[in-house]
């Protein structure tokens, strides 16, 4: 998903909601070859909202109504009667909610989640019936087939879970109703921004917004774009005038191109390499500090952090500790374009399941 500031809890909450509703979707029998074509599975009833609310009466509407007139050109009645079709939806709210304290991160049990014979399956079949298209991505991004593919996999599994909340009840939801936190009102903010792209995308494409179907934060189509990343980073890849990232996996692969070379994708650099730590040195400074590659091999050496793979010296890398519950983290150096992975989503383990898929199905398309 192309946004930032998620919980952990409520992305494995979704995700294993997804992989539940996945299950039956491949049927993969060791030995077989999988199939050669993707379809998408296509959402036969919308989320409905779980109660009316009237939005126009909420002062804060109000004024978002005013600033998207005034900003954008909108009609002040027409989007008013937009809003009244609106429904508040309390789930959204409650998967937003923070995790509780305490419970350890486990990234063996979210790589299970990503990495296994099914989604590995699908994404060879996906790799398979699109070939052209993300040769021609790679050609002109510079981005790996199999990170595209890969990222599309872990998303959607290949479309087959695009979501099918309206956008239009989650997002005015969290944008005007979003659940008591230490950052509420960076994340309001946040989503009255996707609700403006929302009705500007619409508006753009000629389009009913209420048409619009995604995740319970809006995310929308087999790449899981928000609206916003939708106006900024989507392409028409496909050639025929519309961007559609709901029902155009060609339209999908080059916008996920895109998006990653936007966020810093380096062509013909790699992203990770596997290392240790010295309990004894000074190694925990480079934990935490943020999502960027700042550090030569050099002064990490120094600390204590150690290459098992000895990467190039003339790159910056981030230490990357990856929890384990009450097993042992794993340790890796992150160059440039992870970090660039992590733009899609803010995390260490999505950026890894990311690495990994691709890698496995780039040698089961091989094999």
């Amino acid at each position: 998903m192309t946004f930032s500031f998620f919980s952990s809890r409520a992305s494995l909450f979704a995700l294993s909601s997804v992989l539940a509703l996945s299950g039956c979707a491949f049927a993969h029998e060791s030995g077989k070859k999988p199939q050669t074509a993707v379809k998408a599975k296509k959402v036969v009833k919308p989320v409905q909202g779980d109660e009316f609310a009237n939005f126009n009466q909420w002062r804060d509407v109000a004024d978002f109504i005013d600033r998207m007139a005034e900003k954008n050109g909108f009609d002040k009645k027409e989007l008013q009667a937009t809003l009244s079709k609106t429904h508040y939806v309390d789930s959204a709210i409650q998967l937003m909610k923070p995790a509780p304290p305490g419970k350890p991160k486990n990234w063996a049990a979210y790589r299970s989640r990503f990495v296994e014979p099914v989604r590995i399956d699908a994404g060879v079949a996906f790799w398979n019936t699109y070939a052209d298209a993300l040769t021609r991505a790679e050609k002109l991004y510079g981005v790996p087939a199999e990170i595209i593919v890969a990222i599309i996999g872990v998303e959607t599994v290949y479309g087959r879970n695009t979501g099918n909340f309206r956008v239009m009840d989650a997002i005015t939801t969290l944008a005007f109703s979003y659940p008591e936190t230490a950052n509420r009102s960076a994340r309001m903010a946040y989503f009255r921004g996707e609700l403006e792209n929302t009705l500007l995308f619409a508006r753009d494409e000629k389009i009913d917004p209420f048409s619009l179907l995604g995740s319970y934060a809006g995310a929308i189509g087999w790449p899981q774009f928000m609206p916003g990343s939708i106006r900024r980073f989507a392409v028409d890849f496909d050639g025929n005038g519309h961007i559609d990232l709901r029902n155009s996996p060609v339209d999908a692969i080059g916008s996920v191109a895109n998006f990653l070379v936007q966020h810093g994708w380096r062509t013909g650099e790699p992203t990770v390499f596997p290392a240790t730590v010295d309990m004894t040195e000074n190694w925990q400074r480079f934990i935490g500090q943020g999502l960027e590659a700042k550090f030569s091999v050099t002064e990490l050496k120094a600390a204590g952090v150690t290459p098992t793979m000895e990467p190039p010296s003339d790159m910056l890398f981030g230490l990357v500790d990856l929890q384990n519950g009450a097993e042992a983290s794993e340790y890796w150096l992150g160059a440039p374009n992870f970090f660039a992975i992590t733009q899609y989503n803010r995390s260490f383990f999505y950026a890894m399941s990311v690495i990994d898929l691709s890698r496995a199905v780039r040698a089961a398309r091989n094999y």
